[in-house]
């Protein structure tokens, strides 16, 4: 049972999914800072200047609280709907990365298929000189 597993373990797939979510991780960390800290700021300008993230109804009549922080620490439950709308910023901002990567494996997995190969590069400014010089001295001779 453990050679079994460690088979399973050790397969290609299973550490690509590894790598893969590693790396999903960071990059959700990333995009979270873009959206909290780049994002959100101007937008919450834009509609008064509050913080977005504070959007908030409490769910208690009476007085309330000016902050979800504070009331999370008053105990007093609330419907966090700021939070909710920089989560789906965030979705969109992985899901719309995640299209252009898929969309670019695609296209080159078309192009495998049909057979091409990506453009080389262009040679190097100096190689192209080279070439030049060589041609004119072969035409000398």
């Amino acid at each position: 049972m453990l050679k079994e597993f460690r088979d399973f373990a050790l397969k290609g797939n299973v550490l690509d999914m590894a790598v893969g979510i590693i790396i999903g991780a960071a990059f959700t960390t990333i995009v979270k800072s873009l959206v909290d800290d780049i994002m959100m700021p101007p937008i919450g300008v834009l509609m008064g200047g509050v913080d977005f993230s504070n959007y908030f109804i409490a769910l208690t009549s009476g007085d309330a609280p000016a902050t979800l922080t504070e009331a999370s620490a008053a105990g007093i439950p609330a419907l966090a709907y700021g939070r909710f709308i920089n989560a789906l910023l965030q979705f969109a901002i992985v899901a719309f990365a995640l299209f252009l990567v898929i969309k670019q494996m695609n296209a080159l997995r078309r192009r495998i298929a049909r057979g091409e190969s990506p453009a080389p590069a262009a040679p190097p400014r100096q190689e192209v000189l080279l070439e030049e010089i060589r041609d004119a001295l072969r035409g000398k001779n």
